[in-house]
């Protein structure tokens, strides 16, 4: 399962329009000072007397769990009734753009899973309240909203001729010459892969063997992801740039032998040189400005969506995003 869908199995009685049903008898064996932790037993038992599916209790309980993990990554541990209102939108912002996944990419936030989210905390922290556990509702002021982010960031084309430019000039430099940013860089606005796969991308992935028509295989060893195997064609500039790394960092295995933290150091000292804000430049970008440009420059839908890996499910909101990315004066 997804990360995205770890705790977005919904029931029927989970209707977010729905106010919480009356609350049961006050727990005795917690009060304002306990943690997070201390609830959860409280609050299942509770939502089994009000008679609701196993499934919608493991989502509501998993939601919550899911604002502990969040004070967790800020080493906070408040107590319930030390918890506010901005506690919790900082919460729900973080769902939908900071929360990452082991990869260190933002997971975000699906409308429906969002939606849930916030019935969760008005019913958890609705029953607090009506049982006396805390003096006041912090979740009552939260606002059912829409979760949809914003439009992500992307190079505009000045942007991709000065990166473009600066990285050639690094590669030629008389003084110390490098191949590696530009072959990264190369690599990301050709193909558009994530940051992961470039990360485990190997030497026998990249066939160079037809200097015009050099190719990369995306592989998953995962079953589960083979919608996401795919050969990438990486342009006729990209031959001799490849062999210069080669001769420079005489990889063995994997292509970039370094860690994920290296590229982006790669990344953002690129853009520095090439007078592009730090803040505007990652993998996710690059990834974004290559999928958007390929279809400027033409590419069918269905040949776009199998260059990014994507499912037919998830490409739906991509789609409709690089529409509006693609589209004059964005």
């Amino acid at each position: 399962m997804p990360p995205e869908d770890l705790f977005s199995q919904t029931n029927q009685d989970i209707d977010p329009g729905k106010p919480p049903e009356p609350v049961g008898n006050i727990p005795l064996s917690i009060s304002e000072n306990s943690k997070l932790t201390a609830a959860d037993a409280p609050y299942r038992s509770y939502l089994r007397q009000q008679g609701k599916a196993e499934s919608t209790i493991k989502a509501f309980a998993g939601d919550i769990n899911l604002l502990r993990r969040y004070f967790v990554e800020r080493n906070e541990n408040p107590a319930l009734g030390a918890i506010t209102t901005e506690m919790l939108e900082g919460f729900l912002y973080w769902l939908c753009h900071e929360r990452k996944n082991k990869q260190g990419e933002v997971m975000g936030c699906k409308p429906k899973s969002y939606a849930r989210r916030v019935t969760s905390l008005k019913s958890f922290f609705g029953w607090l309240f009506e049982t006396g556990v805390i003096t006041t509702n912090p979740a009552a002021a939260v606002v059912q909203k829409s979760a949809r982010a914003p439009l992500p960031r992307i190079l505009t084309d000045a942007e991709v001729d000065r990166l473009n430019r600066t990285a050639r000039d690094m590669l030629w430099s008389p003084r110390k010459p490098d191949a590696r940013p530009y072959l990264l860089v190369t690599i990301l606005l050709q193909t558009g892969m994530k940051k992961s796969e470039v990360m485990k991308l190997e030497l026998a992935d990249i066939d160079a063997s037809n200097p015009n028509e050099p190719v990369v295989t995306v592989r998953y060893s995962d079953p589960r992801y083979a919608h996401k195997e795919r050969r990438l064609f990486l342009g006729p500039g990209f031959t001799p740039i490849f062999r210069q790394y080669l001769n420079k960092y005489r990889p063995e295995k994997n292509l970039f032998e370094c860690s994920p933290r290296n590229l982006e150091y790669v990344l953002s000292d690129l853009a520095e040189a090439a007078g592009i804000e730090r803040s505007h430049i990652s993998f996710e970008i690059l990834r974004w400005t290559s999928a958007v440009r390929s279809y400027r420059f033409g590419m069918p839908p269905e040949a776009l969506r199998q260059k990014m890996g994507l499912s037919e499910i998830s490409w739906r909101e991509t789609f409709d995003k690089i529409k509006k990315l693609a589209s004059p004066g964005i």
